[in-house]
């Protein structure tokens, strides 16, 4: 006898379900609503859902994922959920975006999930459990993307489709789209929108970005923060030259040396604190939530200061204070991290050259990039030359990439009166009664840069409470999530796509 697939079994029952539906018609009930997709149960578990993904190895070092297998999984459940669904090709073999699309009543432009399917890679010695193996240990799902953002997919699509199983009709499309490479891969959502943008076209985005920030142990957040505007990302390139000679009779001009004590200088550098409206909204939610009063004190000294050294002064006593003090200083002043050094070819050779490339995270109308790169100079000191990265840009000049950066520090936050960011907030007060809800800038970037670009607004959050460990384990070792995080999440989410329903 020949086996039948899962998938197989799924329209077997649903061509059941449609010819019983007929069946009704022809003895004289008047109209037979459309039969419900049969989904099974494990897909509708976001636990189950984020374990599957998890296996999928979509990891990739700036080169692509290997992306196609995981969305063929994506796809079997969509289908079964009666979505339109297509898996989009790109020049890499085996890298493949997926799109779902369940129809709407067209009320509204269409609501995107944006998602994506690829991770970082890992450094597997340092991990404790198989990073692509969704091991689930004491309470936490562990990872490569539990956290980022394969646990925020499969929420998203796990009250989606709890929706769909119920018989749902939406105001508008929703689109569920799984990006293969996010993470700085050469065929992202920007690809897909240049070459595909019809089929993901959206009045408005819904993606990965706020925290739902909580004490350690906590099952209940002390902000919930939505975020509406990207940090913007540049690379800087600091290059050190000094005498190549043999490695016996070391220099003092030797350029590893030189570079490495520009890079220790640029360590104790920070710019200065510099709100914005958004971020300004963000703090004043903290001071208003958090029961720490010394905190409260630090963020209203903060807030209230109209001289920079005290500003600076105040940003540092709340960074001290907080019990996210990374996130939170990421949020207040840009941030330049050093990521990646090169140096030296022979162990018997000081090399004449040495160079480090290093990242900088500009928060929209904050300080502007020239001055920045000024302090960035002046921090690194002499013997070393400090310049705008082109590799993303070959060929534009150092005038050319100031211009460009100054230009997209002009960019606006979504608004807040709009439908989409009503009903997240709305989802989460029913869950969370009582917690503030916020707009937030987001740390990081994702793949909105095709909507923000064309004035569409774009809403990121995490659904899934996190203290300040687990954060630090985004793209880190041992990623991990709250198995009950997760699942509180996913019912917040699916009162967020309630509001949604006709």
């Amino acid at each position: 006898m020949t086996e039948l697939s899962r998938r197989d079994v799924l329209r077997m029952g649903g061509v059941a379900a449609g010819v019983a539906a007929v069946g009704l018609g022809a003895i004289g009930c008047s109209t037979a609503a459309p039969p419900r997709p049969i989904l099974a149960a494990v897909d509708l578990d976001p636990l189950d859902l984020t374990v599957r993904m998890v296996r999928f190895d979509t990891s990739h070092a700036g080169d692509g994922g290997v992306t196609l297998p995981h969305a063929q999984m994506l796809r079997s459940i969509w289908d079964a959920a009666g979505a339109r669904t297509e898996i989009i090709p790109t020049p890499k073999a085996d890298n493949a975006h997926f799109i779902a699309r369940i129809a709407g009543s067209g009320a509204h432009r269409p609501l995107l999930l944006l998602g994506h399917s690829d991770v970082v890679n890992v450094e597997r010695d340092r991990w404790t459990v198989d990073p692509y193996g969704g091991e689930v240990r004491d309470g936490w799902m562990y990872g490569r993307g539990t956290l980022d953002m394969k646990g925020a997919n499969a929420a998203f699509m796990s009250a989606l489709l709890r929706h769909v199983q119920e018989g749902a009709r939406f105001d508008r499309d929703i689109i569920f789209l799984s990006d293969c490479d996010e993470e700085v891969g050469p065929y992202g959502t920007r690809w897909l929108a240049e070459q595909h943008y019809d089929k993901i076209d959206a009045g408005a985005v819904l993606t990965e970005g706020g925290w739902m920030l909580a004490a350690p142990g906590a099952g209940t957040p002390t902000v919930i923060s939505i975020t509406t505007l990207d940090k913007m990302a540049a690379q800087i390139e600091i290059t050190a030259q000094g005498l190549a000679t043999h490695s016996s009779r070391p220099s003092p001009d030797a350029a590893i040396v030189r570079l490495n004590r520009a890079l220790t200088r640029l360590a104790d550098y920070q710019p200065d604190v510099a709100l914005t409206e958004l971020t300004r909204s963000y703090f004043q939610a903290w001071a208003q939530a958090t029961g720490n009063a010394d905190l409260t004190a630090a963020l209203r000294l903060m807030l209230d200061a109209t001289a920079r050294e005290q500003r600076n002064r105040a940003g540092a006593l709340v960074v001290a204070l907080s019990a996210h003090p990374t996130l939170h200083n990421a949020l207040m002043r840009h941030i330049v991290t050093p990521v990646i050094q090169n140096a030296g070819y022979r162990t018997n050779v000081q090399p004449g050259s040495a160079s480090a490339q290093v990242n900088l995270r500009l928060v929209p109308g904050g300080v502007c990039v020239a001055q920045t790169l000024a302090e960035i100079r002046a921090a690194a000191g002499d013997g070393v030359t400090v310049a705008l990265s082109s590799r993303s840009q070959p060929g534009q000049s150092q005038e050319q990439l100031l211009a460009g950066l100054e230009m997209r520090m002009t960019a606006t936050a979504s608004a807040v009166d709009s439908d989409v960011y009503r009903a997240m907030a709305a989802g989460a007060n029913e869950t969370f009664p009582g917690v503030p809800v916020t707009p937030v800038l987001f740390e990081a970037g994702t793949s909105a840069g095709p909507w923000r670009q064309r004035g569409i607004p774009v809403y990121g959050i995490y659904p899934y409470v996190t203290d300040d460990d687990t954060l630090s384990r985004m793209h880190g070792n041992d990623e991990r999530i709250r198995v009950d995080a997760l699942r509180r999440g996913t019912e917040m989410m699916y009162r967020v796509f309630a509001r949604f329903r006709t």
